[in-house]
């Protein structure tokens, strides 16, 4: 039979099994270097990071096993607002938002530059393995958002 007649089977992706949020597949060089040693051995070598900043469970497998944040004695960046939002270069929330609040970019764009250098380390530093600069960006904007929508606001009634 031709192969363009044959259905390939569906490929579900791996959900959270607390808030059913789509997984973030992480490879054993970052659960190495996140998840602590006690909590290591219980998870298959490919798992997921649950990014639900409001979920309890960090990591989990495809055969039931989780982490949850209180097996961490840190702030999990990307689930903690008060962690880091960039894992390798420290570059927290509030610098973003001084950013947006000084009309400016330049602290949120120098941490872009840098997330986009080879002195990045990701798939270590990072609790999913990947890199913040999506994270970075989104962040800017939303807040931006809410700053020009906030100023707006004042501006009609004041």
């Amino acid at each position: 039979m031709n192969k363009a007649f044959i259905r390939e089977p569906d490929q579900f992706p791996s959900r959270c099994p607390e808030c059913a949020s789509i997984g973030q597949p992480v490879g054993p060089e970052t659960l190495r270097a996140q998840v602590p040693f006690d909590a290591l051995n219980t998870l298959a070598e490919s798992a997921y990071f649950c990014p639900d900043s409001l979920c309890e469970v960090v990591y989990f497998d495809d055969y039931s096993a989780i982490v949850n944040r209180k097996q961490f004695d840190h702030l999990i960046p990307i689930k903690d607002a008060e962690a880091p939002i960039c894992s390798c270069f420290g570059l927290r929330r509030e610098d973003i938002e001084r950013d947006v609040e000084e009309g400016g970019v330049s602290r949120t764009k120098a941490a872009v530059l840098k997330a986009q250098s080879g002195e990045a380390r990701c798939m270590t530093l990072s609790p999913n393995g990947r890199s913040c600069v999506n994270e970075l960006q989104c962040y800017y904007l939303k807040h931006k958002q809410r700053v020009d929508q906030s100023q707006n606001r004042r501006g009609k009634t004041g």
